[in-house]
């Protein structure tokens, strides 16, 4: 069949995007289409309840949303695979071949700290258009604030050292790696290994060796030697290989040969053994051979928890690298975004499942700070409540009608997640057993729900 490829690389394109559904979007949506039941409905996304020892998450992987959004086509091939499902009508298919999203978006910009159970995003339009997205949209969102929210977790912990973005070879799979990227550099990583996501998002790239280049040398000074002779403005040495002190010697010997030429020592990476003690007998070798300004890189199984110990046992650092535990967020592997009808032509909409609720209606969240502009609540209101004085609406327009009117430069929204994180109570920045940020909700969304739980 056209455009089927059994095995092969399989990835997502443009051209098949529109695929990326569970089979019960299409199914409801080519019933919608049967009962003439394509009318304005309005879908939020949110988070139920925040992951185990965190204390706020980061909006992140809107970008990548709008953009699918304003894409979004089935073509010829896709709807061929479809048609030869045999489930679909005649009148579906011939609907799918125009289809094009028309809705509106209301979201939370990117880098900014949200908590649950605020909507991450809202979207209104016909009913199947709304439908038809939940799968693409969930499987962005999720992720990306998944991965940023880990991020932001090292970040903090760093204490203003760099923390790069190792993650690629262990996340789940070759689009994760790309928006694990982008999501830990918007949550204020200094860089990523990735060189493809350096490519796509200009990240910053940043990356030393790996033991099998030293092993493949007669002996660890004769690498670090060719090394620095082939990247004399890129020269970080990774140290470990044999014995890390034995390691660093050898690295001052080529930062001196270095500097004779003009030359500089960036500085060295230690990814084995006791980080905090080799650390500091490491910085004591490099000062002594007056190699002052060469870094020290720390790698290794890192997190948010090891990184805050290798500072309190006062670790010599100048940067993390961090890897599996970002881009899997090993602690929280998912925060349980869901997508849910709130609102169509007939009235609000509610789920009144055990343990499942939803919240009706269109909604806006205020922000409100304290004189330092730290936050100090937020309230949960309808969309077209009036906030308390001095708050801020969270949620914007980013598209209309199917075209985006929000569009920000991942840098902008790198500085407003640094500017959030900075401004963060210190209760929120603790790393296990913060305090609960206090989410209100408005006395008419209270009453709302309350008549339609009653009417349920």
């Amino acid at each position: 069949m056209t455009g089927a490829r059994p095995g092969g690389f399989g990835y997502v394109t443009p051209e098949n995007l529109a695929l990326l559904v569970d089979l019960y979007e299409l199914a409801m949506a080519d019933s919608y289409l049967r009962g003439g039941m394509n009318d304005r409905a309005t879908f939020a996304l949110f988070v139920r309840s925040l992951p185990p020892n965190r204390a706020f998450l980061v909006s992140a992987g809107l970008e990548t949303a709008l953009a699918g959004l304003e894409d979004l086509r089935f073509t010829d091939a896709t709807i061929a695979y479809l048609a030869g499902l045999g489930l679909f009508s005649d009148a579906f298919l011939a609907y799918l071949r125009a289809f094009r999203f028309t809705g509106d978006v209301r979201a939370i910009p990117e880098g900014e700290v949200f908590f649950p159970p605020e909507p991450l995003l809202e979207v209104s339009g016909p009913r199947i258009e709304a439908q038809i997205v939940e799968t693409f949209l969930l499987n962005t969102l999720n992720y990306q604030v998944m991965v940023a929210s880990k991020a932001a977790r090292a970040v903090l912990a760093a204490r203003g050292r760099g923390v790069v973005d190792f993650s690629p070879r262990r996340d789940h799979g070759a689009d994760a790696a790309l928006k694990a990227a982008r999501a830990a550099y918007l949550a204020g990583c200094t860089g990523t290994s990735n060189v493809l996501a350096g490519l796509h998002y200009g990240i910053p790239v940043v990356g030393t060796m790996a033991h099998s280049y030293v092993m493949s040398f007669s002996d660890e000074l004769e690498a670090f030697r060719a090394f620095a002779r082939d990247f004399p403005t890129n020269a970080v040495l990774l140290i470990d290989t044999y014995d890390t002190l034995q390691g660093a010697r050898h690295a001052a010997t080529v930062g001196r040969e270095m500097a004779a030429r003009g030359a500089r020592l960036r500085g060295v990476r230690i990814d084995s053994g006791d980080l905090a003690a080799h650390s500091r007998a490491v910085r004591a070798i490099l000062d002594e051979a007056g190699l002052r300004d060469a870094r020290i890189v720390l790698s290794g199984d890192l997190n948010e928890h090891r990184i805050a110990a290798l500072l309190a046992q006062g670790a010599a650092v100048d940067a993390f690298g961090v890897g599996t535990e970002l881009g899997t967020s090993a602690d929280a592997p998912s925060i349980g975004g869901v997508y849910k009808l709130v609102e169509d032509e007939k009235g609000y909409r509610v789920k009144l499942s055990t343990g499942k609720a939803t919240l009706p209606g269109r909604k806006q969240v205020w922000r409100q700070l304290d004189a330092e502009g730290q936050p100090v609540g937020d309230l949960l209101a309808l969309a077209d409540e009036p906030g308390p004085p001095e708050a801020a609406p969270l949620l914007v327009e980013v598209m209309r009608h199917g075209r985006r009117t929000w569009a920000e430069p991942l840098e902008e929204s790198r500085r407003r997640c640094t500017e959030r994180l900075a401004n963060l109570p210190e209760e929120l920045r603790q790393l296990d057993d913060g305090m609960a940020y206090h989410v209100a909700l408005s006395p008419a969304l209270q009453a709302l729900r309350a008549r339609m739980t009653d009417d349920g």
